[in-house]
C-alpha cells in the first residue's frame, strides 16, 4: 500500500515521506520495548589513560561526575576508559595504554565513583562503537575537522602538523560514537571539550535528518566554577597535562605535593613581599579559587576569614608568595588524602577493580548494541536482522 501511495511522488517528496515513517516506527518501538523513555537521563564522559589523573582532571570533570552520579538525577552512568583513543597517539606504544587501564580504574574509584551506580568500561572492549564511527565518518567533511579548535590544539601540543595519524584527526567522530551510543544526554567535560560536544550534535542533527529521528543530542555540563575549567600547570602554563610534566597527580604522595605546590610559578612581578603582586593568572591563586572554601581560613590561616581578603593584601603588597602557598598545601594536602587513602585500599583490591571493569565493560557492549542495530534498521542496511530487505528483493524479481 505504501509502494503505490508513493509511486506518484517526486524522489524528494517519497523520501521525506519514507523519514517520517521511520521516525514514527523508531518512537512506536522505542516505546513498546522500553529500550529508553523520554524520562531517562543518560550520562557519558570518560579519560585516555596515558598515565594516573592529576588535580586537572579531579577539578576540571571528576569531582563533578561524583556529585551528578550521588544526586539521583540521572538513570545510567557510563564512565569511559579511552584506551582506543589513546592508541591513536600512541600506536608504537600499546603497553603505556595497557599498563595505565589499571591506574584510571583506580583513580576513578578512589575519588568516589561508585559501581553500583555507574558502569565503568573499557572502550576498545566494545566494538560496536568502532562500526558506529564508521558510519558517522560519512557525514563529516575533512575541512570541518580540520576547523575543531581542540584538535588543532591538540595536534599543535603533539607537534603532529602534517603527519597526524588518521585515527587522531577522526576523533570528534569517534567520540560522537562514544556518546550517542548510549543515548547519553548529558556529558560533563571540561571547557576544551566544548568544540567537540558541538561536533557531535552536529553528526546528530545530520544522522537524523538523512536517516531519521535515532540518535540523542546531548548537552554539555561544564564545571560551575570558572577556575576549574582548566586548572594550569605548576610551571603556570595554560594546561596542566601529563605530556607536559606540570601535573599534581591524585595518588601523589603528601611530600610530593608539597614540593611541587612549593615550586609553582606565580607573580613574576611579585620580587619582594612588600611589591604589590598579580592575582589574575597567578597559578597558586587559580588553585585557591578552585580547591580552598572558607572553612580552610580558620583552620590553616585565620587571620583571613575569605579568599577575597588574603588575595587584597597580596595584591596591595606586604605578602609573599611562600605563606600563600603553604597555605595552598594545607588545603590540598586536606582534599586530597582520603581520595589516597581510598585508592591504596583498592590497590589492596585488584581482582574486585578487575571484576567492576569486566562488569561494566559488559553492560557497556549490550547497551551499544542495540543503538548500533538501531542506527543500522535506520541507514536500511540490517539486511538480515528483518524480513524487509528479502521481501523486497521478492517482489523486485517476480514483478
Amino acid at each position: 500500500m505504501t509502494a503505490i501511495f508513493l509511486k506518484n511522488f517526486p524522489e524528494i517528496v517519497k523520501r521525506k515521506i519514507e523519514l517520517v515513517t521511520q521516525n514514527m516506527y523508531n518512537k512506536a518501538r522505542i516505546c513498546l520495548t522500553g529500550e529508553m523513555t523520554m524520562a531517562e537521563k543518560i550520562i557519558l564522559t570518560g579519560d585516555r589513560p596515558t598515565g594516573k589523573l592529576h588535580v586537572g582532571h579531579y577539578v576540571g570533570s571528576l569531582k563533578r561526575r561524583v556529585e551528578l552520579q550521588n544526586s539521583g538525577t540521572f538513570d545510567k552512568i557510563f564512565i569511559m576508559i579511552a584506551d582506543a583513543q589513546a592508541l591513536t597517539d600512541n600506536a608504537d606504544n600499546p603497553a603505556k595504554v595497557r599498563d595505565n587501564i589499571m591506574e584510571v580504574a583506580l583513580d576513578y574509584l578512589s575519588v568516589g565513583i561508585d559501581p553500583a551506580k555507574s558502569h565503568i568500561f573499557i572502550q576498545s572492549y566494545v566494538t560496536e562503537l568502532t562500526e558506529l564511527t564508521f558510519y558517522y565518518q560519512n557525514l563529516v567533511t575533512v575541512s570541518r575537522l580540520q576547523r575543531n579548535p581542540t584538535v588543532k590544539a591538540e595536534i599543535q601540543m603533539r607537534n603532529f602538523e602534517a603527519s597526524i595519524p588518521v585515527g587522531f584527526f577522526n576523533y570528534p567522530i569517534s567520540q560522537a560514537a562514544d556518546i550517542t551510543a548510549f543515548h547519553a544526554t548529558a556529558v560533563p567535560v571540561g571547557e576544551d571539550q566544548e568544540p567537540m560536544l558541538e561536533q557531535c550534535r552536529e553528526i546528530v542533527r545530520k544522522f537524523n535528518d538523512v536517516y531519521g529521528e535515532t540518535l540523542t543530542e546531548p548537552e554539555i555540563i561544564l564545571p560551575s566554577n570558572q577556575a576549574c575549567m582548566r586548572l594550569p600547570g605548576i610551571d603556570g602554563k595554560s594546561k596542566m597535562s601529563k605530556s607536559l610534566g606540570n601535573c599534581i597527580y591524585l595518588s601523589d604522595e603528601p611530600e610530593d605535593i608539597k614540593k611541587k605546590i612549593m615550586s609553582m610559578f606565580t607573580d613574576p612581578t611579585h620580587l619582594r613581599r612588600e611589591d604589590p603582586g598579580h592575582t589574575e593568572n597567578n597559578p597558586v591563586f587559580i588553585y585557591l579559587d578552585a580547591f580552598c572554601r572558607d572553612e580552610h581560613f580558620a583552620e590553616f590561616l585565620p587571620e583571613y576569614s575569605c579568599l577575597d581578603e588574603l588575595r587584597a593584601h597580596y595584591e596591595r603588597g606586604g605578602l609573599g608568595d611562600v605563606k600563600v602557598k603553604k597555605f595552598l598545601n594545607n588545603v590540598m594536602q586536606e582534599e586530597l588524602s582520603p581520595i589516597r587513602a581510598r585508592r591504596k585500599e583498592y590497590e589492596q583490591r585488584i581482582g574486585d577493580v578487575y571484576d567492576i571493569l569486566k562488569a561494566g565493560s559488559e553492560v557497556a557492549k549490550e547497551e551499544a548494541a542495540k543503538t548500533l542495530s538501531e542506527v543500522k534498521h535506520a541507514m536500511k542496511i540490517d539486511y538480515f536482522d528483518t524480513p524487509e530487505f528479502l521481501e523486497e528483493q521478492v517482489k523486485k524479481y517476480s514483478e
